[in-house]
């Protein structure tokens, strides 16, 4: 059985870090395109990042370009995003999400595998 399970998440003030990490109980891990959306109350979920099966091509948001990273453990079968500069903004539940597609994916539809989600918080 699949299983995503995220971890990491938090309350942090404005400007502070966190790095969220997501194990994967995928067969053949390295195979997955793996991304993180978030869904902040009221709002619909959104792509915040993906990473293509090798880790050698990444993209993100606008909003989180040059604060998250997103990088990816083949090995240990674990995604992360190392979220730095944080703003309230990001405040939301953080999913992490595979698919068997080769590209970076973008919608929700294009995802099969999803974690339930942490919370982060970021004061003002």
């Amino acid at each position: 059985q699949v299983q995503l399970v995220e971890s990491g998440g938090g309350l942090v003030q404005t400007g502070g870090s966190l790095r969220l990490s997501c194990a994967a109980s995928l067969f053949r891990f390295s195979y997955y395109t793996m991304g993180w959306f978030r869904q902040a109350p009221g709002k619909e979920r959104e792509f915040v990042a993906a990473i293509d099966r090798s880790g050698g091509n990444t993209d993100y948001t606008d909003s989180v370009k040059g604060r998250f990273t997103i990088s990816r453990d083949n090995a240990k079968n674990t995604l992360y995003l190392q979220m730095n500069s944080l703003k309230p903004e990001d405040t939301a539940v953080y999913y992490c999400t595979g698919t068997g597609r080769s590209d970076i994916s973008y919608s929700v539809g294009q995802y099969v595998y999803w974690g339930q989600g942490t919370q982060v918080t970021v004061s003002s």
